[in-house]
């Protein structure tokens, strides 16, 4: 039995692919058909010795290769808000850069696929459009604390309203409650108005803030401490 020849290159060694002028690390190395074929730069395509020269002896010119550092503001999974879409909410769902070059210019575009939590619409939008409202990890918890699903549409919010002004209205009555129950009532009601916070940070929707107008009055007859209006 014929004793296998070593190799002529090694994994590791910085080679010239020849035919193309490119540049390139060997990854690995494959025995086929009686002959040494190697991989270069983790490619698809095998390359012949023939066609490979160690770059220390190429003495051809070396084909120069762009090298394109994309740094991408968003990823898969995050919460966004779109320019011109209000305060819908959109989940990353895809993401691709488009590379342009031209004689005299060259630029690259990242576009982000995304899909509208309310209804599933699909849209495209560039990074300059999106607003990042919830990572990834914390995208779920951000909806759901909401209690949004994700879209306050105006029945909810109609719904929102008339559980409040039931709550301020059974406050009328539990006035001359005992301590602990007051106490109890005022955080719940400190509860609600952070939460309408919230929604009026985000959503700026005069409604919600109007209805902390409302706690604020009855938390200041409530507690008696001044406090300010927002």
């Amino acid at each position: 039995m014929t004793q296998r020849k070593k190799p002529k290159y090694k994994i590791g060694d910085t080679v010239v692919i020849t035919i193309y002028g490119t540049v390139g690390k060997i990854t690995d190395i494959k025995w086929l058909d009686g002959h040494y074929v190697y991989e270069v730069n983790k490619s698809h395509g095998l390359f012949m010795e023939s066609t490979l020269e160690l770059l220390s002896e190429f003495e051809g010119t070396v084909r120069e290769q762009e090298q394109i550092d994309i740094e991408y503001k968003f990823f898969i999974g995050d919460l966004v808000q779109v320019s011109g879409y209000g305060a819908d909410l959109f989940k990353v769902v895809g993401f691709r850069t488009e590379i342009w070059r031209y004689k005299e210019d060259a630029w690259e575009d990242v576009i982000y696929e995304l899909s509208r939590i309310s209804d599933g619409e699909w849209l495209e939008a560039g990074e300059e459009e999106l607003t990042l409202v919830a990572d990834a990890e914390s995208a779920e918890t951000f909806i759901q604390k909401l209690g949004l699903l994700y879209l306050v549409n105006k029945e909810e919010k109609s719904l929102k309203n008339q559980q409040l002004q039931n709550i301020l209205r059974k406050a009328e009555l539990e006035e001359i409650a005992k301590k602990k129950e007051k106490k109890e009532f005022i955080d719940h009601l400190l509860d609600l108005y952070n939460d309408y916070r919230i929604l009026y940070e985000l959503f700026h929707d005069q409604e919600y803030y109007q209805v902390m107008r409302v706690i604020l009055r009855k938390l200041e007859n409530l507690a008696g401490n001044g406090m300010k209006k927002p």
